[in-house]
């Protein structure tokens, strides 16, 4: 007896957010249990799979990789109750078919032995890349550690595929070939998305305006070394992006229109703080995930749940939910090195960004006993670049200075 089993995007996760087919896991005809890996879909720049809903043989799939699909959406559909029927109809066909020769035996087990030694240890970003270029592990060469393959391996093989026969000795070039040369990487739909909103944020929504400060971090600094090793103990890391996240409660406090949202009719203020932290991901860009209702955190919380999050995002471990619904966001571009950028694009709908620039000693004139002196001390640059329609720029100002001050006279 059979029954067919719908197979649909599931209504809570994708609710409010853009999510397409990222790649199906079993073709039509193939065994699947309940339970196992059916679909993977992007949604909010993050993976998650789908489980099938029952055992059976997968009959139909009605959306094909890279569709866009809507909540609840019907993507295909399980013949339940058949697995067993098929296996048993193949098996009497497998006992009678000829041997393979000895050739494809061998071919078989090398790509299979190639498949084992990279395909298993790749990164999340390498089997991505894998799967939309429709590629094996084994046809890649890996230049890793142990041939493991990396992502410049995967995008190097697929330009070469793309490169167009070299012309023969009699043929002539219709035109002369440009000076320099170079290599075309197709865009990922991550980075697609992430350019739509970009362009959506800073050209079609947004007037982007950005207020920078400096802020000596010697108070943060010596707080975080007397701190360090019983967070460790604790079971988490103390980082300064922990810091960064505590002072800004502070400042949205006195400042609450840089936590809203712009409509037509209103501002709407959030009373919650949900802060997004930019985190860079090998292979995948930028994503953002959010550490809920940072006012009711201390330091040691703020930085047990930061430190999740960042290792979950690294591990390509997030969910939807990890991702969305931030009222602030964080970019700590600094950490790579850059002193100030400018302007940081607002992650829509919300009205504001932090932007952190790297911690370097600078020479500073300080007055002591009325005399000038030089000095050397720990700064960086902080920016906010802010919805020019939700504050003025003294009101931008005003966020940085309670920001500054939390920062350079930290206490618990």
């Amino acid at each position: 007896m059979t029954a067919t089993i719908e197979i649909r995007a599931p209504s809570e996760q994708t609710e409010g957010t853009r999510s397409q087919v990222q790649r199906w896991l079993k073709s039509v005809g193939d065994a699947v249990v309940e339970n196992e890996p059916l679909i993977e879909l992007e949604t909010d720049k993050v993976t998650i799979e789908i489980p099938a809903p029952a055992g059976g043989v997968l009959a139909e799939i009605l959306k094909q990789e890279q569709d866009e699909i809507a909540p609840g959406e019907l993507l295909g559909r399980i013949q339940a109750g058949v697995a067993s029927q098929a296996a048993a109809k193949a098996a009497p066909a497998q006992e009678v078919a000829h041997a393979p020769a000895v050739d494809d035996v061998s071919a078989a087990a090398l790509k299979a032995h190639a498949a084992a030694l990279s395909g298993g240890r790749n990164s999340p970003a390498v089997r991505r890349l894998l799967s939309e270029h429709k590629l094996h592990a084994a046809d890649v060469r890996g230049s890793g550690a142990g041939g493991r393959i990396t992502v410049d391996d995967v995008l190097e093989h697929v330009a070469k595929k793309q490169q167009p026969a070299s012309p023969s000795v009699h043929e002539q070039p219709a035109a002369a070939q440009p000076a320099g040369q170079g290599r075309r990487v197709p865009h990922t739909s991550i980075r697609k998305r992430i350019a739509e909103r970009m362009v959506e944020s800073l050209l079609h929504t947004a007037p982007h305006v950005t207020t920078i400060f400096e802020v000596d971090l010697s108070a943060v600094l010596a707080h975080r070394a007397q701190h360090r090793a019983d967070f460790e103990q604790r079971g988490t890391s103390l980082t300064l992006t922990a810091y960064f996240l505590a002072a800004c409660v502070d400042a949205i406090r006195e400042v609450p229109e840089a936590n809203s949202r712009w409509t037509d009719e209103a501002l709407e203020i959030y009373d919650n703080i949900d802060i997004g932290v930019g985190t860079a991901v090998e292979g995948k860009g930028l994503v953002v995930p959010v550490v809920r209702a940072v006012e009711t955190l201390d330091l040691f919380g703020i930085s047990r749940t930061l430190a999740d999050l960042v290792a979950r995002a690294r591990e390509d471990k997030l969910t939807p939910a990890d991702v969305r619904g931030g009222t602030f966001t964080i970019s700590n571009h600094g950490v790579s090195g850059s002193l100030v950028a400018t302007p940081i694009v607002i992650n829509q709908p919300q009205s504001s960004i932090l932007g952190v620039g790297k911690l370097e000693k600078r020479a500073v004139v300080v007055e002591e006993n009325g005399t000038d002196k030089v000095v050397v001390r720990p700064r960086c640059y902080v920016t906010l670049t802010l919805d020019h329609r939700v504050m003025d720029g003294h009101r931008a100002n005003r966020f940085l200075q309670v920001l500054v001050a939390r920062l350079e006279n930290w206490r618990d």
